[in-house]
């Protein structure tokens, strides 16, 4: 028997010391082959990108996984005895392993396996980071070993608090939040220190399964284990016991946060940002690098700058109207599933789809789109609506995409049972559901943009009607023709060749022999009557085409395409006549900018969307504004009034603001800007921008319009803001009929102006030195000596104001000229043979080399604008009058030396 014990124990102790060598050789190599923790000391995790406006509103968010990264002593005490009693309450005190946790877990997993359940682990902590950050989530035996092997290490490492820091800052909690900051926001829309003990611990039970424990899907489950984190809490003396009552019987009231752009008129701005930040810091540093965005927008100006779009783009559907139901569905098909299938954008809310159920003689019966619930899934009460026929009398049909048809008389005539439409919610005073109206998403689309024009910071921007339904952004990335909107650079180049406002040009039919199989070019004034002789106001006032052209003529399609290129137009525009019609391509952003040149005196400035850039460190990595500015860094209380400055000294204001260099670059003389700026001011107080005038204040604009009516435009401008409408097919199509910048673009313009500075006093528009304003008579353009109708304040360039001697302008070519007595006779122009490529008919060649006012001598039989009559129409001359008028005889045409085109001859 002893020998029996003595053979078992020997055998025992061999197996023993079998395993305690086995152990040490498997420890040995895990510990050899464990992943270098020492890399944890400079951990960096992905932190996401937030973007801010100007006023510090959070407006987007980019990242992979959405993290805040908040060191340990920003943590509030809460958040944190929350975590420590539902994971580890022992943390603070064991060496990394804990004994206790190990011995509980392996009696509750011999249970479990007993039972078929999924076994569980006694991991502290410590453990769950190293697992985290080091190892996989495999559950085997090895990845344990090294998991607490791991945990010892760190334990000597790192502080306890350091190692905390680094879980509550990586461990996932669900619905895309990484650490415990990030989750707060997106579960309850708060910062850690406003979170209460119940949400707190609701934090807490996230760890073991953040989808085992949804706010919606399993609610029941979610309250039960927050509840028992708030008594584990309890028992561990966190809280007391009235605030753990407290809290277990509050409502688990979660508003799960939407990902990415955090304003809904935001998205085509927070895109653009996007596409900014990924060229200049690279996809990772984007969505990893927990950067800090503050940029230009405005988020009062861009909700009424996205408003006034959205309605102006709506007004214009509606009046060519109805083009019926969005779908059909099939009889017998279940509405709610089918409405459920198709997409609204989000930024269309409060629009949603709906089914016509009934029709009645005065109202349709809607079912409406059942409301998506914050688990995703869609609720299954029926809700339903009224559309009266009031609400439905524009949604006349359309007749060939011209004309409207007949009044709508009955639902019927719109609407049939099965059709999906969208349709919008009215309310009454105490904001109740009365009733819905039909609605239909343009087909049209275009855009909107706002800038400072003193800086170029772009303070609103809306690159279409919705973005759910389309994210190309119209205001930076389609190129379109500017039409008219481009005229205020010809005569800006005109005015520097030595052009006033008050200076004439003719407006008459103008030809062109463009060679070859080209054909004549024969441009029209939109209203195809002509004016003759008018002034340069006059013509850009009511964007009189035939003027333009013979003001490009005469400073030359190469300055023409060299002042596109200096305002930052377009960087190679042909430099060919059609062009000063606005036949080039540009984009919304960059026409303006270009009126901002013209508003701040002729200074150019960049569009930019971004003010400034942080990393997660706080650290300025990038500044728009890189002027140096030695005094913005001292304290007000050092700062001394500037010396000499007795205003400030005597009234005791105290220093000035610090003094920044103005290093814009001018690429305009301010006397030409602000003559141009005084021409569209007219052009919105009697010329084809009149639709603006009821903002009453200051402004200046030019509406344009292109070939055929395919693009509408309004680019204007008040003292400090400059705002630019677009509105066009995304495949350029005819608008209609009378569909010009005037009545499709100018409303949008005015409506945003109206809420943005109707409501401000009225500043006047900045005169720079070097300006003279006189009265004149505004048709004429000739010097006036009193008051009355039609008399203005023109801006002059000192020195060429005109006199009385000789302030009536004579008809010649251009301008402010003295009466052909005055002066010696001057050299006729000489012509060009008919047909010759690039030949000028019923017009004159170019004539660069005579100076603005240089009347041509003109060949025997012929008379400036003979058959005119001496005061022209308000309305024009029709163009039959005007070539019957003014055509030449056949003898006139060839008589002299010099030939002519046939049509007006001279200089005009």
């Amino acid at each position: 028997m002893l020998r029996v014990f003595s053979i078992v124990a020997a055998v025992f102790l061999v197996l023993v010391f079998g395993g305690v060598m086995a152990g040490t050789y498997m420890i040995w190599r895990l510990n050899d082959d464990l992943p270098d923790y020492s890399r944890l000391a400079n951990y960096e995790p992905p932190v996401m990108t937030r973007v801010h406006a100007g006023d510090g509103q959070l407006i987007g968010e980019f990242a992979r996984e959405r993290r805040l990264y908040v060191p340990i002593s920003a943590i509030p005490a809460r958040v944190i005895n929350a975590f420590l009693a539902a994971e580890d309450k022992n943390f603070y005190s064991h060496g990394g392993v804990d004994a206790t946790g190990i011995l509980r877990a392996t009696i509750d997993n011999v249970f479990n396996v007993m039972q078929d359940r999924r076994l569980v682990g006694a991991s502290t902590i410590t453990q769950q980071v190293a697992k985290n950050f080091l190892l996989s989530s495999d559950v085997t035996l090895d990845r344990k070993l090294r998991e607490a092997l791991l945990a010892l290490r760190l334990e000597h490492a790192f502080t306890k608090d350091q190692i905390l820091e680094l879980y509550l800052n990586e461990i996932y909690l669900g619905i895309g939040a990484y650490g415990v900051a990030a989750a707060a926001l997106n579960y309850f829309d708060k910062s850690l220190d406003e979170l209460t003990v119940a949400e707190a611990a609701y934090l807490a039970t996230l760890p073991k399964g953040p989808n085992n424990y949804h706010p919606y899907r399993h609610r029941e489950r979610a309250v039960a284990r927050r509840n028992w984190v708030i008594s584990r809490m309890e028992e561990e003396r966190f809280v007391t016991g009235m605030e753990a009552a407290e809290a277990r019987a509050a409502e688990l009231d979660v508003s799960l946060r939407s990902r990415g752009v955090q304003m809904r008129d935001a998205n085509y701005f927070v895109e653009q940002v996007r596409r900014e930040l990924l060229a200049l810091y690279g996809e990772q540093k984007l969505y990893e690098g927990g950067l800090s965005v503050r940029t230009t927008i405005d988020t009062s100006l861009q909700e009424v700058v996205a408003d006034a779009l959205r309605d102006g783009l709506i007004a214009y559907d509606r009046r060519h109207g109805w083009r019926g139901p969005v779908k059909k569905l099939e009889p017998g098909e279940n509405w709610q599933e089918a409405l459920a299938a198709m997409d609204v954008g989000s930024d269309l809310a409060p629009w949603t789809l709906a089914t016509v159920l009934d029709v009645a003689v005065d109202k349709i019966t809607i079912g409406l789109r059942p409301r998506r619930l914050p688990d995703g899934k869609f609720e299954t009460e029926i809700v339903k609506g009224t559309v009266p026929l009031s609400a439905m009398t524009w949604a006349r049909p359309t007749v060939n995409k011209i004309y409207l048809g007949p009044e709508v008389k009955s639902p019927s005539d719109v609407v049939a049972v099965g059709d999906v439409i969208y349709v919008s919610p009215k309310r009454d005073e105490e904001k109740k559901i009365t009733h819905y109206a039909l609605e239909q998403v343009p087909a049209v689309n275009g855009a909107a943009l706002a800038m400072d024009p003193h800086t170029g910071r772009i303070l609103a921007m809306q690159g279409g009607f919705s973005f759910g339904l389309s994210e190309f952004n119209r205001a930076v990335q389609a190129l379109r023709q500017p039409g008219s909107s481009f005229k205020p650079f010809v005569y800006a180049a005109a005015l520097d060749k030595g052009f006033t406002p008050s200076s004439l040009v003719l407006d008459a039919p103008f030809v062109l022999d463009q060679g070859g199989d080209l054909g004549l070019w024969k441009p029209e004034n939109y209203e195809r009557t002509f004016h003759g002789p008018s002034t340069l106001r006059f013509g850009l006032e009511h964007s009189r085409n035939v003027m333009t052209v013979r003001l490009a003529q005469y400073v030359g399609p190469e300055t023409v395409s060299a002042y596109a290129r200096r305002f930052g137009i377009m960087d190679n525009m042909a430099p060919v006549l059609s062009m000063s019609l606005g036949a080039g391509e540009t984009t919304l952003a960059r026409l303006v900018s270009a009126y901002a040149i013209l508003d701040n005196g002729g200074k150019r400035v960049t569009p930019t969307l971004i003010d400034r850039v942080q990393d997660r460190f706080g650290r300025t990595i990038y500044r728009k504004d890189d002027r140096p500015c030695a005094d913005c860094s001292v304290k007000w209380q050092d700062a001394a009034a500037p010396a000499g400055d007795a205003l400030f000294e005597n009234a005791g204001l105290g220093p000035q603001p610090p003094r920044l260099p103005d290093n814009r670059e001018q690429v305009e003389n301010p006397q030409t800007a602000y003559q141009v700026t005084s021409m569209l001011e007219g052009v919105v107080q009697r010329g084809t921008g009149s639709a603006v005038k009821a903002v009453g204040v200051p402004l200046a604009g030019k509406t344009g319009t292109t070939n055929d009516g395919k693009d509408a435009w309004f680019i204007g401008y008040s003292p400090n803001l400059v705002v630019g409408v677009f509105v066009g097919f995304d495949e350029p199509t005819p608008l209609g009929r009378a569909e010009t910048g005037g009545r499709a673009a100018a409303p949008i313009f005015r409506d945003i102006m109206m809420k943005a500075v109707g409501n401000k006093p009225a500043i006047p528009f900045r005169v720079p030195p070097g300006i003279s304003l006189v009265k004149v008579n505004a048709k004429t353009g000739k010097l006036a000596d009193g008051e009355g109708a039609g008399i203005i304040l023109e801006a002059f360039k000192q020195g060429s104001e005109p006199h009385f001697e000789s302030a009536a302008p004579t008809v010649g070519l251009f301008g402010n000229v003295p009466a052909e007595d005055e002066i010696a006779p001057a050299p006729f122009i000489g012509g060009v043979e008919p047909g010759t490529p690039g030949a000028v008919l019923d017009g004159a060649p170019p004539a660069a080399d005579l100076p603005p006012g240089t009347l041509g001598q003109l060949p025997p039989g012929m008379q400036p604008a003979s058959g005119l009559p001496a005061e022209i129409p308000e309305g024009g001359i029709p163009t039959d009058r005007i070539e019957e008028a003014t055509r030449p005889s056949n003898e006139a045409r060839t008589s002299g030396n010099n030939t002519i085109g046939s049509g007006t001859g001279g200089l005009y």
